[in-house]
């Protein structure tokens, strides 16, 4: 059971945690990442930034990285929400859950779908900050992240 959405609108995490529980009573693990706006990025302060995306590709990305997921583990749903648009400092951009039998396969599983969204899914972020606009490239940090998991 997965859902999979790009949306320019703000998300509940207790909405969206609830939609994971929610009469599913073969999984005892359920593990969430919330990634947000924060007010500052390779050591220069932020003011907000804007998501773009390509509407389908995306998604048919964001598909194929849940499938690869449920490919390595066991797992019951998985929940990811990513938005778009104009965001403020603070609003939450992604939310990953993901539940299974066990905990170590929910772990994985939901740092493996964050780990691949950084790196492979087509989004674009440009950062407003005092000096101006920027468009942010992909981290070295993530890329070496991602290698582990071969």
């Amino acid at each position: 059971m997965d859902f999979i959405e790009v949306r320019k609108g703000a998300f509940s995490v207790a909405e969206e945690f609830a939609a994971l529980r929610r009469e599913n009573r073969g999984d005892g693990a359920c593990v969430m990442f919330v990634g947000s706006v924060r007010d500052f990025n390779a050591g220069a302060a932020v003011r907000g930034l804007k998501l773009e995306h390509y509407p389908g590709m995306t998604e048919k990305s964001l598909q194929d990285i849940t499938a690869d997921a449920r490919a390595h583990w066991p797992l019951g749903r998985v929940r990811l929400l990513h938005r778009v648009g104009p965001l403020a400092l603070q609003d939450d951009i992604v939310f990953v859950g993901v539940t299974s039998p066990h905990r170590q396969a929910a772990f994985a599983a939901c740092q493996y779908i964050m780990d691949r969204l950084k790196t492979e899914a087509p989004f674009w972020k440009q950062e407003s900050s005092e000096t101006g606009d920027r468009w942010v490239a992909a981290r070295e940090s993530d890329k070496r992240e991602m290698e582990k998991w071969g």
